[in-house]
């Protein structure tokens, strides 16, 4: 299996329900490196996985949509403990539309699949791997 990985970062606030959380219930901000693997079984007819500056480009402009924001202030995840593990399958499944959409070429249609991976510390991450 080949792969590709390309790299983004991300900066939010929100905050999260329940008493599991403890003081993270409050408002708080967090930053993540956002790394995403894109994988296929053969190279495509010009030996790439995915085209780099394309996968790059889809991500960042994914990421722009929540950079900076106030996640609790999204209508679409009112109510919603964004956590990380949530955010790495959101990032992962809008770039997999992004991905049949064409947006990334039509090589990467061939991807098998991919895994976005939040990294919210140094000792401390989530991912999320879905087929394609």
């Amino acid at each position: 299996m080949f792969s590709v990985t390309v790299r983004e970062h991300l900066m939010i606030a929100h905050s999260f329900h329940g008493e599991t959380f403890g003081p993270a219930q409050r408002l708080h901000g967090a930053t993540y490196l956002v790394d995403t693997t894109f994988r296929r079984a053969e190279l495509d007819a010009d030996n790439l996985v995915v085209d780099i500056a394309l996968a790059a480009k889809e991500l960042g402009a994914l990421i722009a949509e929540f950079n900076y924001r106030n996640l609790d202030e999204v209508p679409e995840f009112a109510g919603i403990n964004t956590s990380t593990e949530f955010l790495a399958k959101v990032v992962a499944d809008r770039l997999a539309d992004r991905i049949g959409s064409g947006a990334l070429g039509e090589g990467a249609r061939g991807l098998a699949g991919l895994c976005v991976t939040l990294h919210e510390s140094h000792v401390a991450w989530a991912r999320y791997e879905r087929d394609l």
